[in-house]
């Protein structure tokens, strides 16, 4: 069930998996994930993800030392924000919901549109935007390599103290590669034991393959083929965000976003590109509908005619799919000064 494509991923891609020593071996993926690939030119290290980690809670990589990567990618929030629309810098507004940093490693084109090839072109992408970061790339680096606590640590990470702006994205990236969900009651149950699932919850995953056929998208491993859809979302207002149109300019993408993992999904709301769905009942009205027509609405998207107690079993079963592996991530105690 679900069967998963990531190795094929990794393939077209041009990333592999090298075991590590065992002194500095990656964290191992829960239960019901596949092994994490590595990218040859960013293999793990101990030293780059715990750099990775300070950096990511560090504020001064923002112009007015108030957003860091996690004021939007919060671990509280199950690392999103918890809003519609993420705030950045003197209180700007973006146009788009932050979605989840977990198990991203187990993704390929990064951002609700996949205008980024991977997590370190992601990274560099709030910085230089004006609404979330507002700083220059150049700024940031030069930032970081003022503050002195951070020259050993880049020391350890990377053979020597230099800082540059390919460092420090390899170092986040290498980082949100350790922030996965796994072992989630759906895992245990399909390991073998039933009772880690309610009736529900197996009435709900018989409802998301067999009625609403939810897999078509929400396939695999980590419950998404990273594939772009227009569900409708947005294209009923005056000005709707074109989506992945705005990158391929190919019409066949016009209003189409990537279809974002359900781990950990009891934990992300609001839902959507834009947050515009508040709960996962919302969102289940939502698709039992058949979305919101319009010129480019995806076939696949059409009334599922579900009774009351499907839509309240397959939220049930979205539920079963919160896991483990990320919850001990914590901001650090100090930043380097």
């Amino acid at each position: 069930m679900f069967r998963g494509r990531i190795l094929a991923w990794a393939l077209a891609l041009g990333v592999f998996w090298f075991p590590a020593r065992a002194a500095d071996a990656p964290p191992k993926p829960p239960r019901g994930l596949p092994p994490v690939f590595w990218p040859a030119g960013n293999p793990y290290s101990r030293a780059k993800a715990e750099l990775g980690r300070l950096l990511y809670f560090d504020a001064r990589l923002s112009a007015d030392g108030t957003v860091s990567c996690a004021s939007c990618h919060d671990p509280k929030a199950a690392f999103t924000d918890g809003a519609p629309v993420s705030t950045g810098i003197k209180g700007q507004h973006g146009t788009r919901s932050a979605p989840t940093v977990i198990n991203r490693v187990f993704g390929m084109a990064q951002f609700w549109d996949g205008r980024a090839a991977s997590l370190e072109e992601q990274a560099k992408g709030p910085i230089a935007n004006p609404v979330e970061m507002g700083m220059t790339h150049e700024a940031a680096v030069a930032r970081i390599r003022g503050i002195a606590g951070y020259r050993p640590r880049f020391a350890a990470a990377f053979g020597s103290d230099a800082v540059d702006l390919d460092r420090i994205v390899k170092a986040i990236a290498c980082f949100e590669r350790t922030v996965i969900s796994g072992n989630a009651p759906y895992d245990r149950y399909l390991a073998g034991d039933r009772q880690a699932m309610t009736a529900a919850q197996v009435r709900g995953m018989n409802v998301f393959v067999n009625k609403a056929k939810c897999d078509q998208c929400h396939e695999g491993a980590n419950f998404t083929l990273n594939s772009y859809h227009n569900l409708g979302i947005g294209t009923d207002r005056p000005d709707p965000d074109a989506g992945r149109f705005a990158v391929t300019r190919d019409p066949r993408d016009w209003g189409a976003f990537k279809t974002p993992t359900l781990r950990e999904i009891e934990h992300t709301a609001p839902y959507m590109h834009d947050g515009s769905l508040k709960t996962l009942a919302d969102v289940i009205e939502f698709y039992d509908k058949g979305g919101i027509p319009n010129r480019n609405l995806d076939p696949a998207i059409k009334p599922l005619h579900l009774t009351a107690r499907d839509k309240s079993d397959l939220v049930e079963f979205l539920k079963a799919l919160g896991g483990e592996g990320w919850q001990q991530i914590a901001a650090p105690a100090q930043l380097p000064e």
